[in-house]
Formats: structure tokens, C-alpha cells, sequence
């Protein structure tokens, strides 16, 4: 059996911070507070974004373009987005939808969930 859920991408660079942490912490530990079924920080070698700034690791620091990725059920994602306007240097958000297909988490998690 499979079931489709949502796929939600987050773009952000890794020196961004909210306070003394970094975005990418906050975010992730958010949706483990939230009770989201999985997230993963993703680093990508280069990129840029709207402002054409080209994120990348450098000998003496890391300004590295970073992807967080949740995977819920649209409604809770939809809401977990809408609880994250007090974060700065969010970039793009997109949702799609994925099929999940199988693994140990799968049973555990959408089966027993309310």
C-alpha cells in the first residue's frame, strides 16, 4: 500500500541565524517539536537565489546554500510554514506532492497516527 503526502522544501545558507542559531537548526528543531514525520538539512556545493549571491564553502567559512526538507501530510505543513514568520532569511518554500512507498518509518508513522 502507498500513500501521498507533501514534500515541503525550505532554502536557506547556512550562516543565516536567528539569534545565537542558525536557521536551519531552528527550523529542524521545530518540526521535530511539531511532531513532523521527517526532515532532513540537505547542503548544497553552490547556489544563489533572487539576489544572484553565490553561496558556497570557502577555506575560512561556510556560506553553503542549505535545503530542508519535511515530509507531512499538507495540512500540517501548511500550518508548520505559517509558524515560521518570525524567521529571517527563509527563502523560497515549495510544496509538492510524494508517494511514500515503503521504509521503517512508513508503518510506524502513518498507520499510527491519529
Amino acid at each position: 500500500m502507498t500513500q501521498t503526502v507533501k514534500l515541503l522544501r525550505i532554502y536557506t545558507d547556512e550562516g543565516a541565524y536567528l539569534g545565537d542559531r542558525r536557521v536551519l537548526e531552528v527550523i529542524a528543531s521545530r518540526a521535530r517539536e511539531a511532531g513532523m514525520a521527517g526532515a532532513t538539512v540537505l547542503d548544497a556545493r553552490l547556489g544563489f537565489g533572487r539576489s544572484a549571491h553565490v553561496h558556497r564553502r570557502h577555506v575560512f567559512e561556510s556560506d553553503r546554500a542549505v535545503v530542508i526538507e519535511i515530509v507531512d501530510e499538507e495540512e500540517r505543513l501548511r500550518t508548520f510554514v505559517g509558524n515560521l514568520g518570525d524567521i529571517p532569511d527563509v527563502g523560497l518554500m515549495t510544496l509538492e506532492a510524494v508517494e511514500v512507498l515503503g521504509g521503517k518509518a512508513r508503518r510506524a508513522f502513518f498507520e499510527a497516527r491519529p
